[in-house]
């Protein structure tokens, strides 16, 4: 992770990421508040869907043998103009990630795929090969 003396350190990601050895990538799809069904859950709530988003986003990244560690860059997308919402899912979204701040995109958009949804986090990860 990149952490420019140059910018701005108050900032809760990395600048940049950088992966010099080869490696294993995986881009992981948009993770939404889905349950096993495919309904919506936590409807209207900003912070359950992001707590099922990113447990969906574990699940995803963990059936290509990766985890939230290896992620290097994420986008996370909330259905609102409001920025309390937004910093709402984000503060959900830093809980998940700890201590590992990577490059990240925090965006308010008009509207997500699924009906009621109002959070989706996408991901890439990187796996370090063997050589």
């Amino acid at each position: 992770m990149i952490r420019s003396s140059d910018l701005a350190q108050t900032v809760e990601y990395a600048y940049a990421a950088v992966a010099d050895v080869p490696v294993r990538a995986i881009w992981a799809a948009g993770a939404c508040p889905l349950d096993a069904d495919g309904t919506t859950v936590a409807v209207g709530d900003v912070a359950g869907q992001t707590h099922q988003v990113m447990r969906n986003l574990v699940t995803a990244l963990g059936s290509a043998g990766a985890a939230l560690t290896d992620v290097v860059k994420t986008t996370v997308y909330v259905a609102s103009s409001r920025r309390d919402d937004l910093v709402e899912a984000w503060k959900v979204y830093r809980d998940h990630m700890g201590a590992h701040d990577v490059p990240s995109t925090l965006l308010g958009v008009t509207v997500l795929g699924y009906p009621d949804q109002l959070v989706e986090v996408e991901a890439v990860a990187l796996i370090t090969s063997p050589e």
